[in-house]
């Protein structure tokens, strides 16, 4: 992909500016905003300058062929820079990219048993765990928010708090329906069943713009229904909040109702805002031919296949046969990196189209 010298320059001019006003200005406000667009620009800068100083060595060596001393020496360097051009612009094409203001967000992680009763449950339960080992290879912090046990195990339901860099940019492709095909443990005559569950990533971002007034909430504490201890059943300290405009609830109840009103605020927020960005990508989805983060939580994304030992997803046509190390976990990043690149390729080749 050939991107224009004009649109290089406007990069590099636009983070000097930015260099510029950091020196200048004593506005702390000010000052937060310019560190964070610096701190974004600056790698992209690198890649442009880098590309900058190949094609102007490029345009030096060219002058330098029909020169009978300095031609034999020009001709060789110059194939090789040609060579890795095309890698290079791909790498600044791929900085150019329009970033998702939310990608270097923490999470709230919802997964909720589908269809399949008893089994659905306890897949919900691999999934969590495949999650919390992943976030665990890749530094993350995980807290449980709140989670409601089945009789068999795993989950009805559990929502965490993922936090750490980037971790909305890297997950926010697993909002759908993942389907698994196994023997339940629950099953005594070895047939396979069909079982589902959903989950939901909402991005944590620093500043939520929405309109949003604790007067539009109903707050109730409740006992708490963990799974026994001295706390549980004794103390109202559970909290559910209704958002009463749009009839979402969040329930927390952990020990603490304080933090608990604190925790159920904020996920409230998150779910009201993750409404806003679905709505926005409906708007758009006529768009782009590849609905990779459309949000659409009622679509099946992805199937877990144990009899044969393999992962397809459904929205790139993606199948591995590493379904013991992915669903432990260890070998997720196969599937979530196979996304990404399927993504960017999606918006670089919308880029080729513009330029």
């Amino acid at each position: 992909m050939h991107i224009s010298d004009s649109k290089l320059s406007q990069v590099v001019d636009r983070f000097e500016q930015i260099e510029a006003r950091m020196g200048a200005t004593t506005d702390s406000d000010e000052i937060v905003q310019l560190g964070k667009d610096y701190a974004e620009l600056k790698p992209v800068v690198e890649g442009v300058r880098k590309l900058q100083d190949v094609r102007s060595e490029m345009e030096e060596l060219e002058l330098m062929l029909d020169d009978p001393e300095m031609g034999p020496i020009a001709k060789p360097e110059l194939q090789t820079l040609k060579e890795s051009l095309p890698d290079i612009e791909h790498n600044v094409a791929l900085l150019l990219l329009p970033k998702d203001r939310d990608d270097n967000a923490s999470i709230v992680l919802e997964i909720r048993a589908g269809t399949g009763g008893d089994e659905a449950a306890i897949f919900a339960g691999d999934l969590f765990r495949m999650y919390s080992r992943y976030a665990s290879l890749q530094g993350w912090k995980v807290e449980i928010e709140n989670y409601s046990e089945a009789d068999m195990g795993g989950y009805k339901e559990i929502i965490a708090s993922v936090s750490g860099a980037g971790v909305f940019g890297m997950m926010k492709f697993e909002s759908g329906v993942h389907r698994v095909q196994r023997v339940p443990v629950t099953e005594t005559q070895g047939r396979i069943h069909t079982s589902a569950a959903t989950v939901a990533v909402l991005p944590e971002p620093e500043d939520i713009d929405i309109n949003f007034s604790m007067n539009d909430v109903r707050v109730d504490t409740m006992r708490a229904s963990g799974a026994g201890g001295q706390h549980v059943n004794k103390t109202d300290s559970a909290v559910r909040m209704t958002h009463e405009p749009s009839g979402i609830v969040v329930v927390c109840d952990a020990k603490s109702q304080h933090q608990n009103r604190a925790n159920a605020e904020r996920i409230l927020k998150m779910r009201l805002y993750d409404a806003e960005r679905e709505r926005l990508d409906a708007e758009r989805s006529g768009e782009r031919k590849a609905q990779l983060g459309s949000g659409d939580r009622s679509e099946r994304i992805r199937t877990y296949n144990y009899p044969q030992g393999r992962v397809t997803d459904h929205r790139i046509g993606l199948t591995l046969y590493n379904l013991d190390k992915i669903v432990a976990g260890d070998a997720l990043n196969e599937v979530i990196d196979a996304l990404i690149a399927e993504d960017q390729a999606d918006r670089l080749a919308q880029m080729a189209e513009s330029l």
